[in-house]
C-alpha cells in the first residue's frame, strides 16, 4: 500500500507540473521582472513537453515558442539536432512543432539547438543554444511477464513456505504509476497466496496431500497502475507439483500367499512375489520384512525392482525330508507420523509346498583325494561312492570319460586301481572327473573330482653340479682347493649327498664338507697347459634316501693359465683321438676302390684313342662329317664328299676283307635291311650308344639324323631308300661292280658279311 500511495502522488505532482509549464509559455514577457526573463542572456525559452503516442489527426501539435530579445521582422529560426526537420520543425514566429507519433519508450527526451539568422546576411543574430523536448509517458504498455521455471512443495509443509517467484516488467516510465507492477492470484488462493510487490508465492496450509492432488495450476495477474483504474494487465499461469512424502504405511495385498517350488531348486533360487500395496511413490515405497524364525534359516525375502517382496532360497530344499512350509511374515516401514491410513495388513501367512523331482546322483564327497606311492602298479587306490537321494533309490553305476585317467574304476562299487606305474618326477599329481550315473530311465548323472597326489620314492641317483668350476691353474701348489662341486637329486626326500673318489689319485684328493658340498684338492703341483694329460677324476656321490642310490660320474680337468685369484685365462683340455681296426679296415677298402676306378678309367680312354686313330680318319674329321650331315645331300655324287659308312657294318665281300683298313667303328653292329623301320631301330641304337658313351666323341648328329617319321604321309626324302622297301628282290650286290663311287652304298645295301676282329 505505501508504494500504491507514493506512485499516485507521483502521478499527481508529474500531471500538476506538466499543466504550469503548458500554461505559461502562452504568457506573454510583458516586463522585465517576468520570471520567464532570462538576463544572462538574450535566448528566452522553456524546457518543452509533449506526450506519446499522439493521434495523427492532432499533428502537427504546437509544443511552445523560441523567443530572442534580438529578434526582428526579417529574422528567422533554424532547428538542428535530434529529429530536427523530420520530427520536430520551427515556423517564422518560432514556434516548436512535432510532426510525428512519438513514442517515449524508444526515446524519451530530445535535445535541439536554436539558431537566430539573419536571411540577407546569413549570419547569426546570436549565439545557438540548446533546449530539451521531453516526452512525456502514458500507459500504453501492459506488464510482461518473464519466464519462470515450475515450482514444486512437498506435501505437509508448512504453511509460509515459498513455493516460487514470479516477475514481470512494464516498458512505462518506472517513476509514474504507469510503470508500476503489482501481482495478484485468480484462483488457488485456499492453499497458496502471493507477495503483491515481489510476487512471492507462498503456502497457506499445512495440509497439502499429494495423493489427494499432485499438482496445482495457479493463474497469476500482473497490473501497473496500482489502486487506480484503467490501468492495463497480464496473466500467466503457474504449475506448482506437489512431492511425495512418505507418510502412507505400506501393506500387503492379501493375507495368504500360496507357492511352489521344486527340489532341486539351488539356494539363492527366486520364486515368489508378495504383492505390496503403499499409496506412495516407489522411491517412498520402503517395505521391511521378518520371516519366522523357524524358517530364517530357509527361506528370505528381498525387494524386487517393484519394492514388492521376493522369496529367496537359503539352502536345499528336499522333498524326502519337508513337503510344505508354512509360516508368517511380519511387515514394517518408517513413514511421517501420523500415517495418512491406519488399520492396514502387516502380516500374511506364507504356504509353500515342495515339488519331488528326480534328482541326481549325489556323491559324498564334492572332491576326493587320494595319495599313492610311485613305482606301484595295479594297486587299489581307494574309492568313490554316490547315492540316489529319491525314494526310488536307483542303482549307480560309475565311469571314467578321460582316456588319460591314471586309474581304472569299477562301474559297481566305485574303486580305484592303478593302470600303470606313476612317475613322480614326471608329474606328482593327477586330477579326473568320476561320473555316477543312475538305472533309470532319465539316466541322471553328476560328477566328482579325484585328485590323485603321488607320494615320493628314492629312485633317482644323484647328479653331480657344479663340475664347469673345477679346474687346474698352472701356478697351483699343492693344497689349493681347486674347485668345488655339488649334487643334485629329482627325488623328493634324497638326504644328505656323500662324496668320494672310487680310486685312488696321486695329484687331487676329496673332502666332504658334509653340507651337500665337497672340495677337490690338488696334492701336487707342476702342471702345464703345453705338456697337458688326460686328467680325470670319478666321483662316487650316494644320497641318503631309502633306499639309498649313488652315481659314479668321471669329472674331465681342464689345465689353465689364470691370473689373480685363479681367473682363468686360457684352458687346454686334454683329448686323445682313438681309431678302432674296423675303422682303419674300412678307411684302406675306400681307398683300394677308388685306385681300381681311376685305372679302369684310364685304359678305357685309351682304347677309345686307339679305335678312332684305326678309322684312318682323325676323330676330328669324323666328327666334323657328322655334325655336317643336317642337309640335303646331291645325291649318289656326295658320297665321297659324306662319308656314311660309319653307319653300316662291313661287307662280306672277299675284296672288302683285302682291305688293309682296320674295319669301321660301327661295323661290329649288324647291317640293318633297306626295311624303313629297321633303319630307325638302326638309328635308336647308335643314340643310345651316343648317350651312354661318356669317353667316345661327341657324334651328335645320331641324335639329329634326318629320319622321316613313319607315319608321315610325304614319305622319306633319303637316298637310302629312295627306290626301296622292305621285301625288295633288288640284288643290291651289282653296286660292287661300279667301282669305288658307289663302295659306301654296296656296304649298306650289299648282303650281309659277317666280320671277325
Amino acid at each position: 500500500m505505501t508504494m500504491m500511495r507514493a506512485a499516485v502522488r507521483t502521478f499527481l505532482w508529474t500531471a500538476f507540473l506538466h499543466f504550469l509549464f503548458t500554461a505559461a509559455e502562452h504568457v506573454k514577457d510583458l516586463s522585465p521582472s517576468s520570471v520567464l526573463r532570462r538576463e544572462k542572456r538574450e535566448w528566452k525559452w522553456n524546457t518543452f513537453h509533449t506526450s506519446e503516442e499522439k493521434p495523427p489527426q492532432l499533428l502537427p501539435e504546437t509544443l511552445g515558442k523560441l523567443k530572442n530579445t534580438l529578434f526582428k521582422n526579417n529574422a528567422v529560426f533554424k532547428l538542428s539536432g535530434e529529429g530536427a526537420g523530420d520530427i520536430f520543425s520551427v515556423n517564422k514566429l518560432g514556434e516548436v512543432l512535432v510532426l510525428k507519433k512519438l513514442d517515449r519508450e524508444r526515446v524519451s527526451s530530445y535535445t535541439l539547438t536554436a539558431h537566430l539568422i539573419d536571411p540577407t546576411s546569413g549570419m547569426k543574430l546570436d549565439k545557438d543554444t540548446e533546449f530539451i523536448i521531453k516526452v512525456d509517458d502514458i500507459n500504453d504498455n501492459p506488464p510482461v511477464f518473464s519466464d519462470t521455471i515450475p515450482g514444486s512443495v512437498i506435501e505437509r509443509a508448512n504453511k509460509g513456505v515459498v513455493v516460487l517467484t514470479v516477475h514481470a516488467t512494464d516498458k512505462d516510465d518506472p517513476n509514474t504509476a504507469n510503470g508500476i507492477v503489482t501481482y495478484s492470484l485468480l484462483n488457488g488462493t485456499d492453499f497458496f497466496s502471493i507477495n503483491s510487490e515481489n510476487g512471492k508465492i507462498y503456502t497457506k496450509v499445512d495440509t497439502l496431500d499429494r495423493e489427494t492432488q499432485s499438482e496445482y495450476k495457479l493463474l497469476v495477474q500482473a497490473s501497473d497502475m496500482p489502486g487506480v483504474s484503467g490501468g492495463r494487465s497480464a496473466t500467466t499461469t503457474m504449475t506448482i507439483t506437489i512431492t511425495d512424502a512418505n507418510d502412507n504405511h505400506a501393506a500387503f495385498s492379501k493375507q495368504h500367499y500360496h507357492f511352489n517350488v521344486n527340489e532341486d531348486a539351488p539356494v539363492g533360487f527366486k520364486f515368489g512375489i508378495l504383492d505390496i500395496i503403499d499409496r506412495d511413490e516407489k522411491q517412498n515405497k520402503k517395505p521391511k520384512f521378518a520371516v519366522d524364525s523357524a524358517v530364517r534359516d530357509v527361506f528370505d525375502l528381498e525387494l524386487n525392482d517393484n519394492n514388492d517382496g521376493v522369496l529367496v532360497l537359503k539352502q536345499d530344499l528336499d522333498y524326502e525330508k519337508m513337503e510344505r512350509y508354512t509360516f508368517t511374515v511380519t511387515l514394517t516401514e518408517d513413514v511421517v507420523q501420523p500415517p495418512d491410513n491406519r488399520d492396514v495388513l502387516t502380516r500374511a501367512q506364507i504356504h509353500i509346498t515342495v515339488k519331488d523331482v528326480d534328482e541326481s546322483p549325489v556323491f559324498t564327497q564334492a572332491e576326493y583325494i587320494f595319495k599313492v606311492y610311485e613305482n606301484k602298479k595295479k594297486i587299489i587306490v581307494g574309492s568313490v561312492s554316490a547315492k540316489d537321494t529319491d525314494k526310488t533309490n536307483h542303482r549307480i553305476r560309475y565311469s571314467i570319460k578321460d582316456p588319460t585317467s591314471p586309474v581304472n574304476i569299477n562301474s559297481e562299487t566305485g574303486q580305484l586301481t592303478l593302470k600303470n606305474t606313476l612317475d613322480r618326477e614326471a608329474q606328482n599329481e593327477h586330477k579326473f572327473f568320476v561320473t555316477a550315473e543312475e538305472e533309470s530311465p532319465n539316466k541322471l548323472n553328476s560328477y566328482t573330482t579325484v585328485k590323485l597326489i603321488v607320494l615320493d620314492v628314492n629312485d633317482n641317483a644323484p647328479e653331480l653340479a657344479n663340475a664347469s668350476n673345477v679346474y687346474i691353474c698352472e701356478n697351483d701348489r699343492s693344497g689349493t682347493v681347486i674347485g668345488v662341486i655339488g649334487a643334485t637329486d629329482k627325488d623328493e626326500n634324497h638326504g644328505k649327498f656323500r662324496f668320494s673318489l672310487t680310486g685312488k689319485s696321486s695329484n687331487f684328493s676329496l673332502y666332504d664338507n658334509l653340507n651337500n658340498t665337497a672340495s677337490i684338492i690338488l696334492t701336487h703341483g707342476g702342471f702345464s697347459t703345453e705338456r697337458s694329460v688326460e686328467n680325470v677324476l670319478e666321483i662316487k656321490i650316494t644320497d641318503g634316501g631309502n633306499p639309498e642310490q649313488h652315481s659314479i660320474t668321471p669329472l674331465l680337468l681342464q689345465v689353465c693359465k689364470c691370473g689373480r685369484e685363479r681367473q682363468q685365462e686360457y684352458c687346454q683340455a686334454y683329448s686323445q683321438s682313438r681309431v678302432s681296426v674296423s675303422a682303419l679296415i674300412a678307411i684302406l677298402l675306400c681307398i683300394i676302390t677308388i685306385l681300381v676306378i681311376v685305372i679302369l678309367f684310364v685304359l678305357r680312354k685309351h682304347y677309345q684313342k686307339k679305335s678312332v686313330i684305326a678309322l684312318g680318319k682323325a676323330s676330328g674329321e669324323i666328327h666334323e662329317q657328322l655334325m655336317a650331315y643336317d642337309e640335303e645331300g646331291g645325291g649318289e655324287m656326295d658320297t665321297n664328299i659324306y662319308d656314311v659308312s660309319i653307319l653300316t657294318s662291313a661287307r662280306s665281300d672277299a675284296r672288302l676283307g683285302l682291305d688293309p683298313r682296320p674295319p669301321a667303328m660301327y661295323a661290329i653292329v649288324k647291317k640293318p635291311s633297306a626295311c624303313k623301320g629297321d633303319m630307325a631301330v638302326m638309328i635308336e641304337v647308335k643314340k643310345d650308344e651316343a648317350d651312354h658313351d661318356r669317353d667316345g666323341t661327341p657324334y651328335d648328329t645320331l641324335h639329329i639324323y634326318g629320319y622321316e617319321g613313319s607315319e608321315s604321309l610325304a614319305g622319306s626324302l633319303s637316298s637310302l631308300q629312295s627306290s626301296s622297301s622292305c621285301g625288295s628282290d633288288l640284288d643290291y650286290d651289282i653296286l660292287n661292280d661300279w667301282g669305288p663311287r658307289f663302295r659306301t652304298l654296296a656296304q649298306i645295301y650289299g648282303s650281309d658279311v659277317n666280320t671277325s676282329y
